[in-house]
């Protein structure tokens, strides 16, 4: 029988929510030790989920001799300093997205990785998904045909209450807004199951643009909670994308495929839980759109009231198998940075008003 990976978890927000709950899951890892500041909340929550260390620094934590691996969920403006730290230290890392606040701080970060030869997992969880998964299956197998438009929505009122309070969540330079929460996942989906992007050009807005800090005063908000972006992948396919925070009675979100033989429309209006209630709908020839089951094979082995749970612990298989056998496994560091990259030019065509061309990856990943 292996022995477990001892993984110690930094970030309780989400981390409390998903990670540690998807670790403890997870069969071949175990959660020895937990970080936050805050040493009262630090122990609480090692006591609440048998966690036999508590640690409020990263010091500490990577000082105890029985970590051997690190998760990350703080907000993405501590990524940075936090998984540089990390890898130095030789852990492996699972890091939640953005990978970091730019394309350069997160290839320094695969760098390091390589460098310290360690195993390094983004948690783009839409790769693990069933629904996803099949879709991916049949465009690979050329169900649509010749690719002739992909368009995508993802319209959800997670930031429609004006009165919801001012945080990193609404600053741009701590990597809050819209495009860093939702476009870092649409970017990376959009490279798995379509292929490099060309060239892009990216509207941004904020609808909201005050919000009550802790102490009731309005504060300035300058992050994103709308983009609207346009994309030509590599082969010339067009790609239309919109993505919001701000829609009350959103439609939630959708993927639609249209070749020159089929259509492929993949989609959930759920809009308390990202994951839960995706579907998938196809047309072949013209005929009318009919829901298709997904195959069992895919199937979660066990679902979560908590959607983002299930998919998680996937991602930590992925990881587990990928620290196994000495290699990141994708979607590791490098999808993280091309994801980065798509973001960073997405804002500097909302700034000049232009097209950008996008670098292939593996120039930018050039030293």
């Amino acid at each position: 029988m292996r022995s477990p990976i001892n993984v110690a978890v930094i970030g309780t927000g989400f981390g409390q929510k998903v990670h540690i709950p998807g670790l403890q899951a997870h069969p071949h890892t175990q959660v020895v030790a937990v970080y936050n500041q805050d040493a009262a909340k630090a122990q609480s929550i090692a006591q609440t989920y048998n966690i036999p260390y508590f640690c409020t620094s990263i010091e500490e934590v990577l000082a105890l001799k029985e970590v051997q691996a690190v998760s990350i969920s703080t907000p993405p403006f501590l990524h940075y300093d936090m998984a540089k730290t990390v890898l130095h230290a030789g852990k492996h890392l699972l890091l939640e997205k953005p990978t970091a606040l730019s394309a350069v701080e997160a290839r320094e970060l695969y760098n390091i990785a390589l460098e310290q030869n360690v195993v390094a997992t983004l948690d783009f969880e839409f790769r693990f998904v069933p629904a996803w998964q099949y879709l991916a299956e049949l465009l690979a197998a050329g169900y649509v045909g010749q690719q002739r438009l992909i368009k995508i929505d993802w319209l959800v009122p997670s930031r429609a209450d004006a009165t919801k309070p001012w945080n990193w969540y609404a600053r741009k330079d701590l990597g809050g807004g819209a495009l860093g929460a939702l476009g870092s996942h649409t970017f990376d989906y959009i490279s798995w199951l379509f292929g490099d992007v060309e060239r892009l050009c990216a509207h941004l807005s904020t609808a909201v643009s005050l919000r009550p800090d802790g102490k009731g005063k309005m504060q300035p908000v300058d992050a994103d909670d709308s983009c609207m972006l346009m994309l030509e992948l590599a082969n010339g396919i067009p790609c239309q994308v919109t993505i919001s925070a701000c829609t009350y009675q959103g439609r939630g979100h959708w993927v639609e495929i249209y070749g020159d033989r089929g259509t492929l429309v993949l989609g959930s209006n759920n809009q308390k839980d990202y994951v839960h209630g995706f579907h998938l709908w196809a047309s072949f020839n013209g005929e009318p759109l009919t829901q298709l089951e997904i195959p069992q094979r895919l199937a979660f082995n066990q679902t979560y009231t908590d959607g983002r749970i299930a998919p998680f612990i996937r991602v930590v298989d992925n990881w587990v198998q990928g620290i196994e056998r000495g290699i990141s496994l994708a979607p590791s560091f490098k999808e993280g940075v091309y994801s980065q990259l798509l973001m960073d030019i997405a804002h500097q065509s909302h700034q000049t008003r232009r097209w950008v061309d996008v670098p292939k990856l593996a120039d930018f990943l050039r030293p």
